[in-house]
């Protein structure tokens, strides 16, 4: 049974019952509605912390969805859990490509950011400071692009970014 057919709340029913419906009416081809109902059973599956079946649905999506901006998503839910799962370096590859095909996304700047940022941490603890400083500067490039494209989000790097303006100068 797809994960659709098994929420059990009454948003996630709902969203699925709209989803179904528009799925059928909207003038798509059966292999993106294929591609969509991979993707949203994706989502569900990641929500409930199920990342290894959210990972099959996004690879089954991504072998079916054609569209490069709707495939910019599947790869950042990729890059998501790669994240979660401590696997940064893998998680970087897919915010990339993500990055890529939509580079309008904030949140895959974000999370390059996060993941610079927690490397440069790492670098200083282990005593070498131009490794950090390197990883710092990289971290603040992804952060500044994320703010442009959304000042109102990222509050916490505005303000990491304001002290490590304040600390240079």
């Amino acid at each position: 049974m797809p994960r659709s057919q098994r929420n059990d709340n009454f948003i996630d029913k709902t969203f699925t019952v709209v989803a179904d419906i528009l799925i059928k009416v909207l003038p798509t081809s059966n292999r993106e509605k294929q591609a969509f109902t991979y993707y949203r059973d994706g989502m569900s599956a990641q929500a409930e912390g199920e990342y290894a079946e959210a990972l099959q649905n996004y690879y089954q999506a991504l072998r079916l969805e054609i569209d490069p901006y709707d495939r910019s998503y599947i790869l950042y839910n990729i890059g998501l859990i790669h994240t979660s799962n401590g696997k940064h370096g893998r998680a970087l590859e897919y915010y990339y490509q993500a990055l890529k095909r939509n580079p309008s996304l904030p949140q895959a700047l974000n999370n390059i950011a996060v993941i610079y940022h927690y490397r440069a941490e790492q670098a200083t603890e282990k005593y070498q400071p131009e490794v950090a400083s390197l990883l710092y500067n990289k971290a603040a490039d992804y952060w500044n692009e994320a703010i442009r494209l959304a000042p109102t989000n990222y509050l916490e790097a505005q303000a990491w970014l304001r002290q490590r303006e304040t600390e240079v100068n």
